[in-house]
């Protein structure tokens, strides 16, 4: 066994590693955001590029130690370099650094040939610790991706308030649920008082569809992972979780509280399946839920994953030769998303029920990927060179994009109440206001509601977190106590220093 192990250890395979690794560790850093699945694609790129390069220097050196040295040489240069030039970019935003920095990398890859070609060592000797130093960041990797990617329990965090399935009573035609989130879409007021934006067309469509659209709602929170984790819980967020202080940045509890709530919960013990649709955020997505439906393969032919580790190795030239464009990758990825909701709003519309739809959509808010017809937009139109939104571009993006967006809402709404034989309960809410407002106006949001012969239960002031307490009440027998509507705003990164902030809608 030993001996096994010390021929594994001494035969020079780190070049191969230190190829998978850049790709692993670009994930380990993004996990929760993005699906490990996301990087498979340029994991066998990354591996099959260190293997190719790894063979032509051995055809030249004909020493497999030596080559196996020199190409792990060139690696590091060519996955280092779109760091290099990031920091450099930030550091130096107006320097015309691009050349020299080329140049810079030009002579490192010859000195680093000059030193393997002329060193007298072989570097056999050094190859065990080169193995294990490259296995030991493999293995770091990949333990950060399963850490923070592993599913957890249905019963985590919020599920434990819910009351237990006897306590809720599945009614004789169970409704299907939708909980329709516009992510960042403000209140009917803050439209016309702060962007001259007239948004009363779509409003009383909604009205005359039977909706009750609560002219003073505001979220809860002012950021979307702490709304919707206190909103699909039931409760405010100081009370989910002990770990929840002033002083703490982790997120991790929180988006497993998201992703496996009380609603959820709840739906799930009374025989509902779940249905969600990809967002391209992992931590807010419910890949175990019943149905998760996703996009075909991107249009863009390129993920947004892949645009992103371009930009940290020396083929991020590709883009600036125009080759391939990571904003125009982003745009259609989220095109492609936006599509897949209503493309498939019908299917799910005609599912046998009862069924209990999460549904996202990454929309007024930006990229700005929509003009007011649904025509194509490109992202980087509405922002500066520091990739920074100019007021007035975010107001022009944010109007146009709610303007298309109301139009494919409505044709939503028209498919739900023409395909359900029962009834079904539609919540339609911003998880948040608009960007670069006032504290109190960034919590000013869409709250509209479908709830068929309880209108009257509903008031201007209802926020998200009594959202679901009524309709459990309503609907399947539930005792939750309405609580007192709240809104707090909290900075980042220290999310859960909350200020409590005042409603003066009405006032």
């Amino acid at each position: 066994m030993k001996k096994v192990l010390n021929g594994i250890l001494n035969t020079p395979w780190f070049p191969i590693a230190i190829s998978a690794y850049p790709v692993l560790a670009l994930l380990s850093a993004n996990a929760g955001q993005i699906q490990p699945t996301a990087g498979i694609r340029s994991l066998l790129v990354s591996v099959a590029f260190g293997g190719i390069l790894y063979f032509v220097i051995w055809l030249l050196l004909r020493q497999a130690h030596k080559s196996a040295f020199l190409t792990a040489l060139w690696l590091a240069l060519f996955f280092s370099f779109g760091h290099a030039y990031i920091a450099v970019d930030e550091k130096y935003p107006e320097t015309n650094y691009t050349l020299w920095l080329a140049i810079g990398w030009i002579v490192l890859f010859m000195l680093a040939l000059g030193w393997a070609l002329r060193s007298r060592s072989t570097f056999v000797s050094s190859t065990a610790a080169f193995n294990t130093i490259a296995l030991a960041l493999l293995v770091m990797s990949v333990g950060q991706i399963r850490f923070e990617g592993k599913p957890r329990s249905v019963h985590a965090l919020g599920a434990s308030h819910a009351p237990m399935q006897n306590d809720l009573t599945l009614p004789q035609y169970p409704p299907d649920v939708y909980y329709i989130i516009l992510d960042s879409y403000a209140r009917e007021d803050f439209l016309k008082m702060v962007y001259d934006y007239d948004n009363s067309e779509f409003v009383d469509a909604l009205q005359e569809r039977g909706f009750y659209v609560a002219a003073c709602s505001q979220s809860n929170y002012v950021r979307t992972e702490i709304s919707l984790a206190s909103s699909l819980n039931m409760m405010y967020i100081q009370e989910l979780d002990d770990a929840f202080t002033p002083e703490s940045t982790a997120r991790r509890r929180l988006w497993d509280a998201l992703k496996h709530s009380a609603v959820r919960h709840n739906f799930e013990s009374l025989g509902y399946e779940t249905v969600n649709f990809a967002t391209g955020f992992a931590w807010m997505e419910l890949e175990d839920a019943d149905h998760f439906i996703t996009p075909p393969p991107f249009t863009s032919g390129v993920t947004e994953f892949e645009g992103l580790f371009l930009r940290t190795t020396l083929a991020r030239y590709v883009q600036d030769w125009g080759w391939v464009d990571p904003d125009e990758v982003l745009g259609q990825s989220f095109r492609d998303r936006f599509s897949n909701i209503f493309d498939n709003i019908n299917d799910v519309a005609n599912m046998p029920g009862p069924q209990f739809s999460y549904i996202h959509l990454i929309s007024p808010h930006p990229p700005f990927i929509f003009d007011a017809e649904g025509n194509p937009t490109y992202p980087p139109d509405f922002w500066n060179e520091q990739r920074q939104y100019p007021n007035d571009k975010y107001q022009k993006g944010y109007t146009h994009q709610v303007t298309y967006l109301n139009t494919r809402v409505l044709e939503a709404v028209d498919t739900i109440l023409e395909e359900s034989d029962t009834p079904p309960i539609i919540i339609i809410q911003g998880d948040h206001g608009a960007w670069m407002q006032p504290k109190d106006r960034r919590m000013w949001i869409l709250n509209a509601y479908y709830l068929p012969g309880n209108n009257d239960t509903l008031y201007p002031s209802i926020s998200p977190v009594n959202t679901f307490r009524l309709v459990f009440n309503l609907y399947f027998g539930g005792r939750y106590e309405m609580l007192e509507d709240v809104s707090y705003f909290s900075p980042v990164p220290n999310l859960y220093d909350f200020t409590m902030m005042p409603n003066s809608c009405g006032q």
